[in-house]
């Protein structure tokens, strides 16, 4: 079982820059992939960006251009760079990590993007 920390989040000018960061207990390079998700208030979930275990990513249309994800499979380590904020992008920030049969999640993080 794998369990997921969140860190980085806050209050952040549009236009600003923020890394998040997710702490993983176990290995994540057994994952599958690596994820993050964002749930803004009266919103459901959604995807923001993954990592495959081969490396290869895919964004969501509302943030290709501005957010970055990378892994650290040493220190098991998955980031999202944000950069270019806007206030839309205000949520709940989460981490998820999906084994292949499990999906896994962090408990979130507030990402706050004041206009």
């Amino acid at each position: 079982q794998v369990q997921l920390v969140e860190s980085g989040g806050g209050l952040v000018q549009a236009g600003g820059s923020q890394r998040l960061s997710c702490a993983a207990s176990g290995s994540i390079f057994r994952m599958n992939a690596m994820a993050w998700y964002r749930q803004a208030p009266g919103k459901q979930r959604e995807m923001v960006a993954r990592i495959t275990s081969g490396g290869s990513t895919n964004y969501a249309d509302f943030v290709k251009g501005r957010f970055t994800i990378s892994r650290d499979s040493a220190k098991n380590l998955v980031y999202l760079q944000m950069t270019s904020l806007k206030p839309e992008d205000t949520a709940v920030y989460y981490c998820n990590a999906y084994d292949g049969i499990r999906n896994y999640w962090g408990q979130g993080t507030q990402v706050t993007v004041s206009s």
